[in-house]
């Protein structure tokens, strides 16, 4: 099982818990993850990524085994500490402002 932290505006959003789990097969990209996110709870369906652009929302992090993976390719797999479920992705709505 793959478990996901959400951060709270997101939670709410969809009436779930904080931490969710997904049962996805390998390998197990970005996008496959977001995707079952989404089919899931479709409350999130575009809050995480932009489905018309591929690309993540402003704001919107990805956090596993305490570094920013943000940058990483929708395609490319994640850790294998989170395919494993020993690590939750971490999804972090970032701040702006000074």
């Amino acid at each position: 099982m793959i478990r996901v932290i959400l951060p709270t505006q997101l939670w709410r959003l969809a009436n779930i818990g904080r931490e969710v789990e997904l049962q996805l097969e390998p390998p197990v990209t970005y996008a496959a993850l977001l995707q079952a996110l989404e089919a899931q709870y479709p409350a999130l369906r575009g809050t995480i990524y932009d489905p018309a652009t591929a690309q993540r929302r402003p704001f919107i992090r990805f956090f596993a085994k305490g570094e920013d993976w943000s940058h990483e390719p929708l395609d490319a797999e994640v850790p294998q500490a989170v395919a494993s479920g020993e690590e939750p992705l971490r999804i972090v709505g970032a701040m702006a402002g000074g």
